[in-house]
């Protein structure tokens, strides 16, 4: 029979990464030159952007800002944080999945936003004011047995 002193192991103490590294954003090199990458979501929606120096260009899964959210309101809404803060010296590359359209407008704006911040963090304190940093927890309710949905009781007969 063997003991535990006979089994010891080097154990390494786990490396802790600091909060900033947390936020989901990263700097990257990438063939067109150095970008920063984020992940925003809303409701089931997952949008990760990278924002790199260029013209102002903003792509959504290979396709422009306003042919892949065809309602104003929703190409307003995804770039408000550049229009905002009079960003348009970044390229945005997103790809986004999940949810319908107006989540996935909300996942972009909350990616846009974190990027922002991970590349240039002077930003973070007016995006903050604005709202654009906070991560709308709102998901659908799930349904319960014996309901119709999630709330919705079956219609009650008298007799």
């Amino acid at each position: 029979m063997t003991t535990a002193t006979e089994h010891k192991t080097e154990h390494k103490p786990a490396e802790h990464k600091p909060a900033a590294h947390h936020a989901a954003s990263h700097a990257h090199a990438a063939k067109g030159g150095r970008y920063t990458e984020a992940v925003g979501r809303r409701k089931t929606a997952i949008a990760r952007v990278r924002i790199m120096a260029g013209t102002g260009k903003v792509t959504v899964n290979g396709k422009s800002l306003k042919d892949y959210f065809t309602l104003p309101r929703l190409v307003a809404d995804a770039k408000s944080p550049i229009e905002t803060l009079k960003l348009g010296d970044y390229d945005v590359h997103v790809s986004v999945k999940g949810g319908g359209i107006h989540a996935q407008a909300g996942a972009v704006r909350l990616g846009l936003s974190r990027a922002i911040v991970a590349a240039s963090p002077d930003w973070k304190p007016r995006l903050r004011t604005i709202g654009y940093l906070t991560r709308d927890p709102r998901m659908v309710e799930r349904k319960k047995y014996g309901l119709r949905k999630a709330r919705r009781r079956p219609q009650w007969a008298k007799r």
